[in-house]
């Protein structure tokens, strides 16, 4: 296996990690800084207000773009099948 088939393989798996978290991940932030801040303008220090809102905003995202998910990664599987000549040979 040649170097540049190593970088071409590694670079695509990383994509798709980053892809895969930055998709559960976003919105859950966008979420957590919307209550941080309304926790802020009330003076509410309470911290379990903050998960139950990104717990349901996580799994609501999971749920709907799991299909999506679950296609992107067999795109990558398929092509990394399709890559195993050149990686080999």
């Amino acid at each position: 296996m040649s170097p540049e088939v190593f970088v071409d393989v590694f670079r695509d798996a990383l994509f798709m990690v980053v892809l895969m978290v930055s998709a559960i991940i976003v919105p859950s932030l966008l979420v957590g800084l919307a209550v941080a801040v309304f926790q802020a303008a009330t003076s509410i220090n309470e911290q379990t207000l903050s998960f139950l809102p990104r717990l349901i905003v996580t799994i609501t995202t999971i749920g709907l773009a799991g299909h999506w998910f679950v296609q992107q990664l067999m795109d990558f599987t398929i092509g990394m099948y399709m890559r195993i000549p050149q990686v080999i040979g």
